[in-house]
């Protein structure tokens, strides 16, 4: 068997795994939750996959040729940062829903000489903008993927570096081969964009549907995903906060 081809293969499953991990799902939800359209949340899940794989690599490449290992206390606080990231993110769901709500006017209607009163509700100017076929230039055609996925993909890779590259390393020491413990950061990192793609694309699908089809229920279910957010991200930063 060619054991470094068969390292690198199950580094890209790995990958793919580890796109699955709770944390990482939760925080790519909260982004996922404002598209409109499958397409651009797998895009989400690639700018997500290549923050995360670009902080892995970097904090690899220092680990790997310096020889060194980052400290508990550096990897318990950088988790720490997540749960704190997932609760922002959480947040501000929250905040872009309500201030999307319904509003609410009373109109006057004379009939048969009687004045009668109707409650009439009009989408807020922001919730309309948020549509596919309201939004403005720049972001129906991707804009509005912005920087967060990539920059909260960096978080998670530098969350996440310190397990994996103290594996490689120890795995680049008994081999004697940096070009491979860095090819399989690399093809981790691959294998986790992937990954994050095909589980936002399928994260997104309730959204997609409740925007176009039951526009009701799609304030309540991203209030919804605001509040889990929130509360996983708190459970989160009880679990790690120990480790400080």
């Amino acid at each position: 068997m060619n054991y470094p081809l068969f390292a690198l293969g199950l580094g890209f499953l790995l990958g793919l795994k580890h796109a699955t991990e709770a944390d990482h799902l939760v925080a790519v939800t909260t982004i996922v939750s404002e598209q409109r359209s499958v397409s651009r949340s797998a895009l989400v899940g690639a700018m997500w996959g290549v923050g995360h794989t670009a902080a892995l690599f970097a904090a690899g490449v220092v680990v790997i040729l310096l020889e060194v290992t980052i400290p508990e206390r550096v990897a318990a606080a950088l988790e720490f940062g997540v749960a704190l990231m997932i609760i922002f993110l959480g947040s501000r769901v929250l905040f872009l829903t309500l201030r999307r709500r319904r509003r609410v006017h009373a109109h006057a209607h004379t009939h048969g000489g009687r004045t009668h009163t109707h409650l009439h509700f009009h989408e807020d100017v922001d919730a309309h903008a948020a549509t596919d076929e309201h939004a403005p230039p720049h972001e129906r055609h991707g804009g509005l993927v912005g920087w967060r996925p990539l920059a909260v993909g960096a978080v998670h890779g530098l969350a996440g570096s310190a397990a994996l590259t103290l594996l490689v390393l120890a795995e680049v020491l008994r081999n004697g081969s940096r070009t491979h413990g860095l090819a399989y950061l690399l093809i981790f990192g691959v294998g986790s964009i992937g990954g994050m793609m095909l589980m936002s694309a399928l994260i997104s699908l309730p959204f997609v549907f409740t925007a176009s089809r039951f526009q009701r229920i799609d304030a309540p279910v991203r209030l919804l995903t605001g509040f889990v957010s929130v509360a996983f991200g708190l459970y989160y930063a009880w679990e790690t906060a120990g480790g400080l």
